[in-house]
């Protein structure tokens, strides 16, 4: 797994690659909350994302929150095939949107 954060002005670009679950987890969300403090907005791409589990939808349930709570967007940039097998698993696709960018 590897996360990437680059700052475009106000707001955070971050792309995560690799595995997004509970092997992880408790690393990427010290960086999401980071790059949640850091930025007025924050630009999540998944794309690169080879496994998705259930506490990777956790954690994009907490970066959602963190960021309402703090009167921030959250845009997601792109998203893998598996993220979107977990959205649409767990019914998040009105929260997220239902398919990945570029598809109908």
């Amino acid at each position: 797994m590897e996360m990437r954060t680059q700052i475009s002005g106000n707001v955070a670009e971050v792309a995560v690659t690799g595995e997004m679950n509970i092997y992880n987890a408790i690393e990427l969300k010290a960086a999401l909350v980071t790059a949640i403090d850091g930025a007025e907005a924050v630009e999540l791409d998944l794309s690169g994302v080879s496994e998705f589990d259930s506490s990777g939808a956790q954690l994009l349930l907490l970066a959602r929150k963190e960021c309402e709570l703090a009167g921030k967007k959250l845009t997601l940039a792109g998203r893998s095939a598996p993220v979107d097998s977990v959205i649409g698993l767990f019914n998040l696709g009105e929260l997220f949107g239902s398919a990945r960018q570029g598809e109908a």
